[in-house]
């Protein structure tokens, strides 16, 4: 292991010792916050390994967001809890399905076109739940119980205490990120990197792609479905919005923020969405003109884009050169070699 990776294996496990702690010091806003963006943190992953690692890009990843939140309502009892063991794959398995349904008949598109069929895909969701009694419409279906973890009849986990489900959606995280994290360092994962890269040449050298790409799909919308079920058990209610187009955009825009190709870059830019979307919608601090946090939002977006090329992943890479650059120029100007 080289330095850079030293130094991004050290971030990534300082990152998440500050995450364990942070239920220490913070308050009940803080910890729900901090929650919600961990869960936008394993959506994020989930689009990074279609987008970053395998250059898909999806722009219907809501739809398999909703479906893991949505099952995990329609599934839970009106009066007696679910069992966590078995909800939280059968959300996941729900969106898988979905995924390769998906998968199967947008892969057979390309560039433009590929966006635009997963796009179509996803609005077929949200108009089965927003104009079916199948997902209760525009109003929604809340969730009347939360799901158990117990052994033997015993409860060992009460995820309706706030700390407790952070620490639970914490670990989540912690899973999906080192799994992530093997599969891309695995053969399977350099055959999507080299897909990424140049497919023809990965045909031509007796790699049948079609099938690397609907599996990189389907891990993909389990991981999304992850997500969704966390969101639907954090909020106890659902509504065809998580399924929208709005939504896959934002997550886009948030592995586009922290850095393409990099997995702690989809960690930074779900963190600095979701933070940007707070500051900016913070009555306190910009008065009257917090109702249109759209506009702040999306002009420090366009600036990030135009000044960090690689992201936020990317800046200390940027200061380094900056500085190095500055010193040539110094020595230059001083006559030193």
């Amino acid at each position: 292991m080289n330095d850079a990776d030293r130094g991004k294996a050290l971030f990534v496990l300082l990152a998440f010792a500050a995450l364990a702690v942070y239920p220490m010091v913070a308050g009940t806003f803080g910890v729900d916050l901090v929650t919600k963006i961990m869960i936008y943190a394993i959506f994020a992953l989930s689009l990074e390994l279609l987008v970053g690692t395998t250059g898909l890009v999806c722009f219907g990843h809501a739809a398999l967001f909703g479906i893991g939140a949505y099952v995990a309502v329609k599934l839970s009892g009106d009066a007696e809890a679910a069992h966590l063991l078995w909800l939280m794959p059968a959300g996941m398995g729900a969106a898988a399905v979905y995924a390769l349904f998906m998968g199967a008949l947008s892969l057979r598109t390309k560039g433009v076109y590929f966006i635009m069929v997963t796009l179509a895909f996803a609005q077929m969701a949200y108009y089965v739940v927003h104009d079916t009694p199948l997902g209760g419409g525009t109003d929604g279906i809340y969730l009347n119980v939360k799901p158990v973890f117990s052994l033997g009849g015993k409860p060992l986990m009460d995820l309706d205490h706030p700390q407790t489900f952070y620490g639970f959606t914490l670990g989540c995280l912690l899973v999906v990120f080192v799994f992530l994290a093997v599969l891309t360092r695995s053969r399977f994962g350099r055959a999507l990197a080299g897909i990424k890269a140049n497919e023809q040449r990965m045909r031509a050298t007796g790699f049948a792609t079609y099938p690397y790409k609907l599996a990189a799909f389907v891990v993909s919308g389990a991981l999304a479905g992850l997500a969704g079920f966390l969101f639907a058990i954090k909020d106890g209610y659902v509504n065809p919005e998580l399924l929208s187009w709005h939504l896959s955009g934002a997550v886009l825009i948030m592995i586009i923020l922290g850095g393409l190709g990099h997995l702690r870059g989809a960690l930074i830019g779900a963190f600095a969405f979701a933070l940007l979307q707070e500051f900016f919608q913070s009555e306190a601090i910009w008065g009257a003109f917090a109702k249109h946090w759209h506009l702040g939002l999306g002009l420090t977006i366009i600036a990030s884009v135009a000044l960090l090329p690689n992201g936020l992943v990317g800046l200390p890479a940027q200061w380094r050169a900056r500085l190095m650059g500055r010193g040539t120029v110094a020595r230059a100007e001083e006559g030193t070699p």
